[in-house]
C-alpha cells in the first residue's frame, strides 16, 4: 500500500471511529472539562470527575441529592459550570450551602433536573415545532423551563427569562443525560 493510501485509510478509520452511525450507535461521549464521561457511569459518578463542576457536586452533596441522582432515572440535567455559580451575586453560593438553607438549595438544584432523557435533538425539534419558537417543559422542582434555538446554539430559559447556553450537549449517562450550561437557572 502506498503512503498516501495508508494515510487515507487511517484518516477514514479515524473519522469513522468518531462519527455517529446511521444505525443509532453514537460516537464516544463528549469530554467535559477535559475529563472523560463514561456512558456506563451515572450522573453523579461522571459529575465528580468533571473539574468544571466541583461547585455543582458540592451543592448536590449539601442538598442530599446524591442518592436521587444516582437512581434509575432517567434524568436530564442542565449542569451549570463553576463559572456559572461564581457569576451569582457575592455570597449566594455560600448562603445556599448553609444547612439551614437546604430546602432552598434543593429547589435551585432540582430546577436544573427534568424527568426523562431529553436529547439536544429533542430540545431543538420541540422548539422548532412550537408556534412561539420555544420548547416548554417542567423541571422536577415544578419550575417552568424553555428551550430556544438561536443560530447553532440551544439556550435554556428559567421562569424569570434568564438564558443559559448549552455549551456541551448530550453527555450520556447510565441514568439519563447531562447538558452542560453556562449559567445557573434560578427558580422564582
Amino acid at each position: 500500500m502506498t503512503p498516501i493510501k495508508t494515510t487515507l485509510t487511517a484518516l477514514t478509520l479515524a473519522i469513522a471511529a468518531n462519527a455517529s452511525f446511521a444505525d443509532g450507535h453514537a460516537a464516544a461521549n463528549p469530554m467535559v472539562g477535559g475529563a472523560e464521561m463514561l456512558v456506563e457511569r451515572n450522573i453523579i459518578e461522571n459529575a465528580v470527575n468533571s473539574p468544571i463542576h466541583t461547585t455543582l457536586v458540592a451543592a448536590v452533596q449539601a442538598a442530599d441529592l446524591v442518592e436521587t441522582l444516582q437512581g434509575d432515572g432517567p434524568f436530564t440535567v442542565f449542569a451549570p459550570v463553576n463559572d456559572a455559580f461564581a457569576a451569582l451575586p457575592a455570597g449566594t453560593v455560600e448562603t445556599l450551602l448553609m444547612p439551614e438553607n437546604k430546602a432552598m438549595l434543593q429547589k435551585v438544584l432540582t430546577a436544573h433536573v427534568v424527568a426523562g432523557d431529553i436529547s439536544a435533538a429533542d430540545l431543538i425539534a420541540g422548539a422548532r415545532a412550537s408556534s412561539d419558537g420555544f420548547f416548554h417543559f417542567n423541571a422536577v422542582s415544578g419550575d417552568a423551563l424553555s428551550a430556544q434555538v438561536r443560530g447553532n446554539n440551544v439556550y435554556i430559559y428559567d421562569e424569570s427569562g434568564n438564558a443559559s447556553l448549552v455549551t456541551v450537549a448530550d453527555v450520556d449517562q447510565s441514568n439519563g443525560v447531562i447538558h452542560v450550561v453556562n449559567a445557573v437557572l434560578v427558580p422564582k
